[in-house]
C-alpha cells in the first residue's frame, strides 16, 4: 500500500496511491471492473526495484474517489475513462507515463495510448486492444460469448440496477469467482476491495457504463469528440505489451493474438497460463515484469 492522496482533475477529485520515488519515471496502474487498487499492492512491490514513480487511482465511482460537482453525468464511458487519466497526469504535471490496466483500466490505457501518444511511454495492455467498437455492440456474437456477457444485459434492465445496489458484494464476489476460476482468493482479500463498491456513485457508473456501450445511454456531451475519434478504431503508435490470461472467465483465451493490426509502435505478446481475469493481482510479478522492460529501454 502506498501513500494515499488526492488531487482535483478534470470531473473529480481522485484519490490515488502513490509510492516509489517521487522525481521517478511515472507509472500509472488502473484497475477494472469490479476491483480497486488493491489488485496493484504486489505488483507495486516488484516495481519497486526500479526508479519509478508508482501511482494507483480509483476509477470513478469507486472508493474515494468522488465528483466534484452534482450535476456532473456519472458516466462510466470508454471516454471519460481515458478523460479522467489525461486529467490525472495533468494534474500531477506528469508529461510522460508508463501506462498498464485490465479491463476498464486497460480500455482508459488503450484510448490515452491511441488518442494522444506523446503521453505515453509504454503500454502495458491484458486482453489486447479494448478500445470499445459501440458501432458493433448491437450486432449478436456466439451464444457461448453472449452468455458470459449476462451481467451486462442485467444491468440494462432496473432490476439489474436495483440488485446492484442491493446486492453488490453478493454480485461482485460472483463475478470474481466466475471470471478468475483458478484464484483461491479468501474473504479478507476480497473484503479489502469491496469496500471501494460503497462510493456512493458506483451503481451509476456501472450501470451507465453497460448501457452507453450498447447504445441504450447518452453520453457526456463534453466527451463526444473522443467518442467520435473511437468509432475510427484508431491505431495505437506506442510500444505496447499484451498480457492475455489463459484462464479469464471473462474475455475467453485465443491462441493467437486477434489485434496486432491495431498496434503499430511494436507488440509484444505474453501469455499467462493458470491466471483468470484479475491478472495483476493473481501474477504481481508477470504483470510487473511487463511494465519493467519499459523502464529498462
Amino acid at each position: 500500500m502506498g501513500t494515499s492522496k488526492q488531487v482535483n482533475a478534470g470531473d473529480l477529485c481522485i484519490t490515488y496511491e502513490e509510492s516509489g520515488n517521487v522525481d521517478g519515471t511515472a507509472v500509472i496502474l488502473l484497475h477494472g471492473f469490479p476491483y480497486d487498487v488493491r489488485a496493484y499492492d504486489e505488483v507495486a512491490i516488484h516495481l519497486m526495484v526500479e526508479n519509478c514513480r508508482i501511482i494507483v487511482p480509483y476509477l470513478r465511482g469507486f472508493g474515494p474517489t468522488k465528483f466534484l460537482s452534482p450535476d456532473t453525468i456519472r458516466s462510466g464511458q470508454q471516454a471519460a475513462l481515458a478523460n479522467d487519466l489525461i486529467a490525472l497526469m495533468d494534474a500531477l504535471s506528469i508529461q510522460k507515463a508508463i501506462v498498464g490496466g485490465y479491463d476498464w483500466g486497460g480500455r482508459a490505457c488503450c484510448i490515452a495510448s491511441a488518442l494522444f501518444p506523446t503521453r505515453i511511454i509504454g503500454l502495458v495492455s491484458m486482453a489486447g486492444y479494448n478500445i470499445q467498437n459501440i458501432a458493433k455492440y448491437s450486432e449478436p456474437v456466439a451464444p457461448e460469448i453472449e452468455m458470459l456477457n449476462w451481467y451486462q444485459f442485467y444491468f440494462h434492465s432496473e432490476r439489474g440496477r436495483m440488485g446492484l445496489t442491493k446486492y453488490r458484494n453478493e454480485l461482485c464476489r460472483l463475478l470474481w469467482s466466475n471470471w478468475s476460476p483458478t484464484w483461491n482468493f479468501d474473504d479478507s482479500t476480497f473484503e479489502a476491495t469491496a469496500v471501494s463498491f460503497n462510493n456512493p456513485d458506483f451503481v451509476e457508473v456501472v450501470v451507465h457504463s453497460y448501457r452507453h456501450r450498447y447504445g441504450l445511454a447518452t453520453g457526456d456531451p463534453k466527451f463526444e469528440s473522443i467518442e467520435q475519434s473511437l468509432q475510427k478504431q484508431p491505431t495505437i503508435k506506442v510500444p505496447a505489451i499484451i498480457i492475455d490470461a489463459e484462464a479469464d472467465g471473462v474475455e475467453p483465451f485465443s491462441g493467437t493474438g486477434k489485434d496486432v493490426n491495431y498496434f503499430e509502435g511494436g507488440y509484444e505478446r505474453r501469455v499467462v497460463k493458470g491466471v483468470g481475469h484479475n491478472l495483476p493481482q493473481e501474477a504481481p510479478a508477470e504483470f510487473a515484469k511487463a511494465i519493467l522492460k519499459f523502464m529498462r529501454l
